[in-house]
């Protein structure tokens, strides 16, 4: 299980959150879904900040599931912008556990690419404005 020892990105978290048991299963494993879900947020909100409004998800290009993630953990999600196209705008999120406080350690739990496309009020694709804004 050190395979994924890491330390935190120096940069801020998207998204940063402590699962509950509620959202574990019954082995105090957190459902892969949950994770799934707050990555796509922790995605969409550098993609709304890109796109200066809302956006949709419309692919997940990748998801992989390094370590499990368990209650008492704090999830740090980092996401960054690495590709726009005329409408679309890909997201990188790298996920990291902080676990054990007594002797704590820091994991990369998962790693994902989403892609997202701007929208207008009606839900239809609009083009990105310019990065010079």
């Amino acid at each position: 299980m050190t395979d994924h020892l890491a330390q935190l990105p120096s940069k801020q978290p998207a998204l940063r959150v402590m699962p509950m048991p509620a959202d574990a299963n019954q082995y105090g494993d957190i459902f892969g879904g949950w994770i799934m879900s707050q990555v796509d947020i922790a995605g969409a909100t550098v993609a709304m900040r890109r796109a200066r409004g809302r956006v949709a998800t419309v692919s997940v290009n990748s998801f992989v599931f390094n370590q499990p993630v368990s209650v008492g953990d704090v999830v740090s999600f980092f996401a960054d912008v690495v590709d726009t196209g005329r409408t679309s705008i890909k997201v990188n999120v790298e996920v990291y556990a902080e676990r054990n406080p007594t002797q704590p350690i820091t994991v990369k739990v998962t790693q994902a690419t989403l892609t997202y496309v701007a929208i207008n009020q009606q839900g239809a694709k609009r083009e990105l404005p310019s990065d010079e804004q």
